[in-house]
């Protein structure tokens, strides 16, 4: 069974940066597409970039060229790099992983963009 532990989120002012954490335990991660959702306050959760399992990203368009995502596999993180952070930004932050049939999610992590 793998546990994902997401960290990193908080208060931060419009145009600052984060940088969200997501560990998993088990030895499939190295094989498994990880990626973040997040979910704002009445809105649908949605993807906002994936990573597979060979390090190919994939972004939501409005945080492309903002959002970083890497992955370091000795580690069994990824990370989600965040600058230029806008107000829309807000929302809960999830992080998930992906192999085949099999699919976990971790307990969100809250980002807060305010002035």
């Amino acid at each position: 069974h793998v546990q994902l532990q997401a960290c990193g989120g908080g208060l931060v002012q419009p145009g600052g940066s984060l940088r969200l954490s997501c560990t998993a335990s088990g030895s499939i991660f190295r094989l498994s597409d990880m990626a973040w959702y997040r979910q704002a306050p009445g809105k649908q959760r949605e993807l906002v970039a994936d990573i597979s399992s060979g390090g190919s990203t994939n972004y939501a368009d409005s945080v492309k060229g903002r959002f970083t995502l890497s992955r370091d596999n000795a580690k069994n993180a990824v990370y989600l790099q965040m600058n230029s952070l806008k107000y829309e930004d807000t929302a809960v932050y999830y992080c998930n992983q992906r192999l085949g049939s099999l699919l976990f999610w971790g307990q969100g992590t809250e980002v807060t963009v305010s002035s």
